[in-house]
């Protein structure tokens, strides 16, 4: 569809009347008293931001470094990224040749939840550390006609290298990109950047705790951040289409508030997963270093993978079992079978099921195809056999599989003692 379309698709959502043959340059110049309530956006922060005969509401907050959003402080991040400067782990959260002033912390809210052009962002919130302070900055759209100031200010205002967001890559900087290409003639242009989204990681580490996985809730039981009188964030859209058709800032000063935390809170939560991940949280349980551990393989990263489940394998507990499995992986990856061996002949004998069937498997095959001892290797088959049958949630090709693995071995056993 052609930008010419889809800003005459536009026109019912912008308030531009169809007869109306008046470009934005035409409107009315606005002053401070053409403002409606500015005495109260002023005491609340609030600026307008003037483009031409057009403007927007730009807010600024300054939090000192000393400031404890839940477990945190915000000083605490600089800690984090000079970590992974210090790290050699390769890893998608890593900060490493980076200067914590140029991480770039972004929320927005729309008036939906909904993709393409009918859902329009009425604020843009980010920070930044500056000067030994971290700035919050908001850019807040006055009528849904206004987006050319109102990208202007933002675009203005931002010099960054990575960008860090919660599900932003799904979700907020496609809004953005889609929002600013009906108004690219007449704004800056988009930089180029990295990014951090957080809410994978909070998935990876977390989805065994949580049920639902929303920033709030990551707020309150990851990092023990309580909000007071908060505006719920679902009635975000409700309240802005009531400012527009009142002017009245209460409400919207609600709103703006719920996107600062969101904002405060995407600073702590990077802190608190780059401690997760470099092991540097003294209070991480067993659990979270497990699921850090698995990531590390997922990424490649076998010595920091291997590290840490060696740290985490001694002990009866279920992290210690499947520390010892993944341990186990490590080793058969490095072709180092005899200490494999060792770890799959001691998992054999737990009560989980799973484990003991993929140990007695992983013998099986040792002794088989390594070892050539098809004695051993039909025992630990047929264990795994018995094993698999127990488990309610087998699959008939794991049981077909096994099948012919154990008359194959039974070939193999049978013309060896023909041999003999």
């Amino acid at each position: 569809m052609s930008l010419k379309n889809k800003l005459n698709r536009l026109k019912p959502h912008l308030s531009i009347p169809e007869s109306s043959k008046q470009s934005s340059s035409s409107l009315p110049v606005k002053t401070n008293k053409e403002i409606p309530f500015i005495d109260v956006w002023r005491e609340n922060g609030v600026s307008p931001f003037f483009l031409e005969d057009d403007y927007c509401l730009v807010r600024e907050v300054k939090y000192p470094l000393d400031y404890q959003h839940g477990r945190y402080k915000l000083g605490e991040f600089i800690d984090a990224v000079k970590a992974w400067n210090n790290s050699n782990i390769s890893h998608p959260l890593s900060a490493k040749g980076f200067l914590p002033e140029q991480l770039f912390f972004f929320d927005t809210e729309t008036t939906g939840l909904g993709g393409g052009v009918g859902n329009t962002i009425f604020l843009l919130g980010h920070a930044t550390l500056e000067d030994n302070h971290f700035i919050v900055r908001q850019h807040i759209l006055p009528r849904p006609g206004s987006e050319i100031p109102l990208y202007t200010s933002f675009l203005e205002k931002v010099d960054y290298t990575t960008l860090v967001t919660y599900n932003g890559k799904a979700f907020d900087w496609p809004q953005v990109k889609t929002r600013h290409t009906l108004v690219k003639a007449h704004v800056p242009m988009l930089p180029s950047f990295g990014h951090f989204d957080l809410f994978h990681a909070s998935r990876r580490l977390w989805k065994h705790k949580l049920e639902r996985l929303k920033l709030s809730i990551v707020e309150k039981e990851i990092l023990e951040i309580q909000r007071v009188d908060d505006v719920p964030g679902f009635l975000a859209p409700m309240i802005y289409f009531d400012y527009v058709e009142t002017q009245k800032p209460e409400g919207m000063l609600g709103i703006i508030k719920h996107n600062e935390i969101d904002i405060l809170s995407l600073i702590s939560l990077y802190t608190h997963l780059t401690f997760q991940i470099l092991r540097m949280d003294q209070n991480q349980t067993e659990k979270e270093a497990f699921e850090v551990g698995r990531w590390f393989t997922y990424l490649g990263q076998n010595l920091a993978a291997e590290n840490t489940f060696i740290e985490l394998a001694s002990g009866e507990s279920m992290e210690a079992y499947q520390s010892q499995w993944q341990l186990s992986l490590q080793l058969k990856k490095k072709k180092d079978y005899e200490a494999a061996s060792g770890i799959w002949l001691n998992l054999s004998k737990i009560s989980d099921d799973v484990i003991a069937f993929e140990s007695s498997l992983e013998l099986s095959k040792w002794y088989e195809h390594k070892k050539k001892d098809y004695k051993k290797a039909l025992l630990f088959g047929q264990k795994a056999k018995l094993l698999l049958e127990k488990r309610s949630d087998r699959k008939v090709d794991q049981e077909m599989d096994l099948a012919k693995r154990l008359e194959r071995i039974t070939r193999k056993s049978c013309n060896k003692n023909v041999k003999k």
